[in-house]
């Protein structure tokens, strides 16, 4: 899926192979704004989500991912950095 914006933050969703179970792993990080197009302001670092489950494709992991990100962003109160 790669990276996708939600407002003004950053999405990347990624789905990573299990290397001892058939199936894939949720991988998400958000990013706020940056003035540098070099730099981002890592808001959630990458790291995998939705730990209890093991997906059967690479397309319900992202999915999985972008979905926890909506629900990170629509509750957070934080506003991204300017």
């Amino acid at each position: 899926m790669s990276s996708t914006l939600i407002g003004a933050f950053n999405v990347d969703c990624t789905a990573v192979a299990l290397p001892d179970a058939t199936g894939w792993a949720a991988h998400l990080s958000i990013s706020g704004p940056s003035s540098n197009p070099m730099h981002r302001h890592i808001l959630f670092p990458q790291q995998r989500v939705a730990t209890e489950r093991i997906f059967a494709t690479r397309e319900e992991a992202e999915q999985a991912a972008l979905q926890i990100a909506e629900d990170m962003i629509r509750h957070s109160h934080a506003e991204p950095p300017h």
